[in-house]
């Protein structure tokens, strides 16, 4: 899957405490559940709101590594919604009739 921290400035911006706001949300959700699917075993802390709002409500698991790909998916979800449309603005279709005229 493309993306990932390569071109990304988004380590630059963790606070310096950052390992202590993993710890917390360690210790809040020892089992790792997945705060989208439910699920145990999320491997990567996310935010739930996209933004740079580190506080501890704002993170908790989810997958990431491993099926089913939560994070990911929510990220490139996120991403796409970021993203300046590449469409056209919507035409009249040629093969419709124009709408009739006011008479005077």
């Amino acid at each position: 899957m493309p993306g990932g921290w390569k071109n990304s400035t988004r380590r630059s911006r963790l606070p310096p405490n950052w390992r202590a706001l993993r710890a917390a949300a360690h210790r809040r959700n020892p089992g790792h559940l997945c705060h989208i699917c439910g699920r145990p075993g999320g491997d990567a802390l996310d935010h739930k709101q996209a933004g740079d709002n580190h506080s501890l409500d704002n993170l908790d698991w989810a997958h990431d590594q491993m099926p089913p790909y939560c994070h990911r998916y929510k990220s490139a979800a996120e991403g796409n919604a970021a993203r300046p449309s590449a469409r056209r603005p919507p035409e009249r279709h040629p093969g419709l009739l124009d709408p009739p005229t006011e008479r005077n």
